[in-house]
């Protein structure tokens, strides 16, 4: 069965950081790209970051440029999302997200979704 399941998150200070890991399991998901989106209270649904599966290329939204990075392991079959210089307004459910292309993630029409974990960020 093809899914993503997350993991890390939680609590963290202003200015702190924290990792958040995906795996992807299943043959399916070989060669995808996978990203990662948010959702904070009341606010739509933002994308955060996406990476080619096969090719060292990467996608930042503008309000986390420079302060996160999204990478892959593909012989775990895992991405992560390291955050660092985190901010109260980075507070969001984050999920991670997986399809064929990084176009179709930034869309936000990707086929297979993480489950989803809560970030909190306050002092």
């Amino acid at each position: 069965q093809e899914q993503l399941v997350q993991s890390g998150g939680g609590w963290v200070q202003p200015g702190g950081s924290l990792r958040l890991s995906c795996v992807a399991s299943g043959d399916t998901f070989n060669g995808y790209a996978m990203g990662w989106f948010r959702q904070a209270p009341g606010k739509e649904r933002e994308f955060v970051a996406a990476v080619w599966w096969s090719a060292d290329l990467h996608y930042y939204g503008d309000s986390v440029t420079g302060r996160f990075k999204i990478s892959k392991d593909n012989a775990k079959n895992t991405g992560y999302l390291q955050m660092n210089s985190l901010r109260p307004e980075d507070t969001a459910v984050y999920y991670c997200a997986a399809a064929k292309s990084v176009i179709t993630i930034k869309d936000g029409a990707s086929d297979y979704w993480g489950q989803g974990t809560q970030v909190t960020v306050s002092s």
